[in-house]
C-alpha cells in the first residue's frame, strides 16, 4: 500500500513540477546573448537532450517508419520526411543528473531559413499540415516572430558555398617545395611570381624611393600592382587553377617571414586569386594574423547562424539524448552538415564524426517494457511512475525570456525520462569518478542505434509484426498482398487465402499494413518465393485464380524497399505498388536503373520563401 502511495505522490509531484518549467525562448534578436549562456551550461553538463518540432510529418500509416521496415526502410522513409517537413523549434537542454536529481537548462531555439546573405541559394520550399500548424496556434506559438525573428542558418556544406559565391578570402597556408620536378610551364609561372613579389618588396624596403613625388609612388604601384589593405601594401597575383595557387604558395614560403597570403575565390567558382600583403615587423605580422582570425570567426558565425548550436554542442563532445533518434538526425544532417546520404551506412559513419554519441529513449524505455505502449514521452512517464519506485526530482535553471513560455517543453519531460530510465536500469550517474565511469559503461550498449526497433543482432534483417508480439520474421519470409476487396479485414482475407493454394497449407499469418494492403507472413522459409514465382508465372488456377482475377497482387519485401528508397509515397500502399509496375513493368529488382522520380504535391501546401 505505502508503495502505491509514493509511486502516486511521485506521479502528481511530477505534474506539478512540470506546470512550473519553463523554457527560455530563443530569437534572432537574443541569439548572441542566449549562445553565450547555452556555451556555459553546456560544458558543465552530463548529457545534452535534443526536441525538434518540424511544420507536419507523415500522415500516411505506411509513411512512418514501423516494425515492419528494417533499418534501411525506416531511414528512407526518414530521409524523405526530412526533405519534406522543415523544423521551427529546436530544443536544447543541457543537464547534469545526479542521483535522483536532474538539474536542466531548456533553450528553446525558433528557426526559419531565410536567405540573408543574398547568395540566391539555397532555395528554401517546404510542406505544412494545417493540424500541425493548428496546434502550434493554440499554444500560443506566434507564427509572425518565427518567420521575421527566427535564426537563420546554413549547412556546412552550404557555408562553403557561400564563402567562395561571395568572395571571402581564405587565409594560405605556406606550403613547402614540391619533391617532384616541376613542368615546364610551372618553372615559369614559379620564376615569374618570384621575380614579382622581389621586386615588389623590393620597392617598399628601398630607402631611395621613399621621398619620390606621389605622382611617382603612384605610377610605381600601378606597374608593379601594387595595392592596399587597410594600411599595408598589397599585391594580387592571378591563378586559374588549384595547381597555380600551391605553386604560389611555394614561392611566398621564401618570404615566410614579412609576408601573409590569403586566398581569394572568384564570386561563383572557378578561377582564384591570391593576396598577398607585406607586414613590417614580427610583431606586425603577428597582429595581422590575429586580425584575419578575427574577422574570419566574424563572417563564419554570421554565415553559420543556428548552426553555432550544433557546433557547439559537437565540440563539447557531450551524449546527446533523443526520442525518435533516427527522425531527429535525419532532420539535424541536411539543415546543417550536408544533404543526406541515399544509404544508411554512410549516414550513421558520417554521423559519429559529429556526434559520437546519441542514446535513444525508445530503446532504453523498450529494454524495460517491450511489449508496453510507450509511443510517447508522457505514456512512457506515466508507464514507469505506475509499475517502478524511481522518483526523480527536476530543477529547471531560470533563464531569461522563459517566464510563463511552453515552447519546447517536451524537451525537459526527455532529461526527465532519461534519468529515470538510468535510475531503473541501475546505471544513474554520481559525482564521484568511478561511478560515473560505471554509467558509461553501462549505457555504451544503448549508444548509436538507429534501428527502428530493437534487435539482438544489429546487422539482422528480421523486421517485427505485432506489437505485443517479440517474434520476428526474415524480410524474406514476407509477401505483400494488394487489389484485394475494399472493407476486407484480416481474417477474412486469411480464410480466404487457407486452401486457395497449397502454398498456404503451411502456417502463415496476415496482417493489413493499412486498407489497401496487406502482408502474409510465413513461417516456414522458402515460402514467400514459391508464391512470387505462381503469381509472376501466370499459371495460376483454382480459387487462387478467382481472388486474381478480382485483381489480388503481390510483391516481395525488395519492392517494398524500391517504393521507400525511391520515395514512391503514394497516398495509399497499394497505389505506391501499381505506379511502380506500370512504370517499370516488372517485379524485378534492377538497381541499376533507379530513375529520379518527381512526387507532385498540391501547390497549396507550399511555403515559397522568395514570396515572403
Amino acid at each position: 500500500m505505502s508503495g502505491v502511495f509514493l509511486r502516486r505522490l511521485c506521479t502528481n509531484t511530477s505534474g506539478a513540477s512540470a506546470r512550473k518549467w519553463s523554457v527560455a525562448q530563443v530569437f534572432k534578436s537574443n541569439f548572441a546573448d542566449s549562445l553565450e549562456g547555452l556555451r556555459a551550461h553546456v560544458s558543465g553538463s552530463d548529457y545534452v537532450a535534443v526536441w525538434l518540432r518540424r511544420t507536419g510529418s507523415p500522415s500516411a500509416a505506411w509513411h512512418r517508419v514501423s516494425r515492419l521496415d528494417t533499418l534501411e526502410a525506416a531511414y528512407s522513409k526518414a530521409k524523405h520526411a526530412a526533405e519534406k517537413f522543415q523544423v521551427l523549434q529546436f530544443a536544447v537542454c543541457p543537464f547534469e543528473v545526479r542521483a535522483s536529481k536532474v538539474v536542466a537548462h531548456p533553450y528553446n531555439f525558433h528557426l526559419f531559413p531565410r536567405d540573408e546573405l543574398d547568395i540566391k541559394r539555397p532555395s528554401y520550399s517546404f510542406t505544412c499540415q494545417s493540424s500541425h500548424l493548428a496546434s502550434m496556434v493554440d499554444e500560443g506559438f506566434d507564427f509572425n516572430a518565427c518567420i521575421y525573428d527566427g535564426i537563420s542558418y546554413l549547412s556546412r556544406e552550404q557555408e562553403d558555398l557561400a564563402k567562395v559565391w561571395k568572395g571571402i578570402p581564405v587565409r594560405g597556408k605556406y606550403l613547402e617545395k614540391s619533391s617532384s620536378s616541376p613542368s615546364v610551364a610551372d618553372a615559369v609561372f614559379l620564376e615569374r611570381i618570384r621575380s614579382r613579389i622581389k621586386q615588389w618588396k623590393n620597392s617598399f624596403e628601398d630607402s631611395s624611393t621613399r621621398n619620390d613625388e606621389p605622382l611617382i609612388k603612384s605610377m610605381r604601384k600601378l606597374i608593379l600592382g601594387s595595392e592596399e589593405y587597410g594600411s599595408r601594401p598589397s599585391i594580387t597575383i592571378d591563378v586559374c587553377s588549384q595547381r597555380q595557387v600551391q605553386l604560389a604558395l611555394e614561392v611566398l614560403a621564401q618570404f615566410s617571414e614579412d609576408l601573409v597570403p590569403l586566398i581569394i575565390p572568384a564570386k561563383g567558382a572557378g578561377a582564384w586569386a591570391v593576396r598577398v600583403l607585406l607586414t613590417s615587423s614580427k610583431e606586425d605580422k603577428n597582429l595581422l594574423e590575429q586580425e584575419l582570425q578575427n574577422l574570419e570567426q566574424e563572417q563564419t558565425k554570421a554565415f553559420r547562424g543556428f548552426r553555432e548550436v550544433i557546433e557547439l554542442i559537437s565540440a563539447a563532445q557531450k551524449p546527446i539524448v533523443s526520442h525518435n533518434t533516427l527522425n531527429d538526425f535525419t532532420s539535424i544532417y541536411p539543415m546543417f552538415l550536408a544533404p543526406l546520404p541515399s544509404n544508411v551506412d554512410e549516414f550513421i559513419c558520417s554521423l559519429l564524426s559529429v556526434f559520437p554519441q546519441v542514446f535513444d529513449l525508445n530503446h532504453l524505455m523498450k529494454e524495460i517494457a517491450p511489449l508496453g505502449k510507450t509511443t510517447n514521452i508522457p505514456t512512457a512517464l506515466s508507464f514507469l511512475n505506475n509499475r517502478f519506485f524511481a522518483p526523480v526530482d527536476v530543477e529547471v535553471s531560470p533563464v531569461a525570456g522563459s517566464e510563463g513560455k511552453i515552447h519546447g517543453l517536451n524537451v525537459v519531460r526527455i532529461c526527465q525520462l532519461f534519468a529515470k530510465l538510468c535510475s531503473i536500469l541501475r546505471s544513474a550517474p554520481e559525482s564521484s569518478q568511478s561511478d560515473s565511469s560505471h554509467q558509461a559503461g553501462t549505457l555504451e550498449r544503448f549508444a548509436n542505434i538507429y534501428r527502428p526497433w530493437p534487435s539482438a543482432d544489429p546487422l539482422d534483417e528480421s523486421i517485427s509484426i505485432w506489437r505485443n508480439d517479440t517474434r520476428r520474421v526474415n524480410c524474406k519470409d514476407v509477401v505483400f498482398l494488394w487489389g484485394f476487396k475494399k472493407g476486407m479485414s484480416t481474417k477474412m482475407l486469411k480464410s480466404r487465402l487457407q486452401g486457395s493454394h497449397k502454398v498456404f497449407s503451411e502456417n502463415f499469418d496476415v496482417r493489413l499494413v493499412d486498407k489497401t494492403c496487406a502482408i502474409v507472413i510465413f513461417w516456414q522459409p522458402g515460402l514467400s518465393e514459391t508464391l512470387l514465382s505462381i503469381m509472376n508465372s501466370g499459371d495460376i488456377s483454382g480459387p487462387l485464380w478467382d481472388l486474381v482475377s478480382e485483381g489480388l497482387k503481390a510483391a516481395g519485401y525488395e519492392t517494398y524497399m524500391k517504393l521507400c528508397r525511391l520515395g514512391l509515397f503514394e497516398a495509399d500502399l497499394a497505389d505506391a505498388f501499381d505506379y511502380n509496375f506500370v512504370n517499370h513493368d516488372d517485379y524485378s529488382e534492377d538497381h541499376s536503373m533507379r530513375k529520379n522520380y518527381e512526387i507532385h504535391s498540391s501547390s497549396e501546401s507550399m511555403i515559397y520563401l522568395e514570396d515572403l
